[in-house]
């Protein structure tokens, strides 16, 4: 899962408090995959704070907007004293944030006092991106969207639609 690629978009630090990930380039279906395998093992910790740092990130695409509401949902699911915080986002990105309804779930920008002692990043690991996410995943993030806020189920019904449809054939042919 990790890699030591200087040219990485996801650099993670695991052993801070909170938990950081620093997001640098655009963050979307093709470089995700090592980003919701990180997701999935980390969500299953209690009481974690993640830090999502967008501060180098020039952009995110659904499937990886899909990825943090389905953190912030588990957390809700399981009821745990667990929060994913997104600090340094920009306007476009609060943008694609907000239409999406996810400023609800997520806590976006906290104030510095919370997080400023951990702001550091301690023992970096760079997430290797050479992995494209699944049409299982796609499908899962913009699903995670739709329950995040039942007004985006017109924006990615297409979407959806067309990935169980995939989903579906490929599994006919194994």
């Amino acid at each position: 899962m990790f890699t030591e690629s200087p040219n990485s978009n996801f650099i993670v630090d695991v052993y801070s408090d909170p938990i950081c990930l620093r997001i640098k380039g655009r963050a979307n279906y093709l470089n995700c995959a090592p980003v919701n395998d990180f997701f999935n093992t980390i969500t299953q910790k209690n009481n974690i704070t993640i830090m999502v740092d967008l501060a180098e990130c020039t952009g995110m695409d659904s499937t990886f907007l899909g990825l943090l509401a389905g953190v912030a949902l588990e957390f809700k699911k399981q009821d745990k004293k667990s929060t994913i915080y997104l600090t340094n986002v920009n306007n476009r990105n609060l943008e694609s944030i907000e239409n999406l309804g996810l400023n609800l779930i997520l806590k976006v920008n906290p104030s510095e006092d919370t997080l400023a002692p951990h702001n550091i990043l301690n023992k970096l690991q760079y997430l290797n991106t050479s992995k494209t996410a699944s049409p299982e995943t796609i499908l899962q993030a913009h699903q995670n969207l739709v329950h995040a806020q039942p007004a985006n189920s017109h924006k990615f019904q297409d979407v959806i639609s067309f990935l169980k449809k995939q989903i579906s054939q490929d599994n006919s042919f194994q």
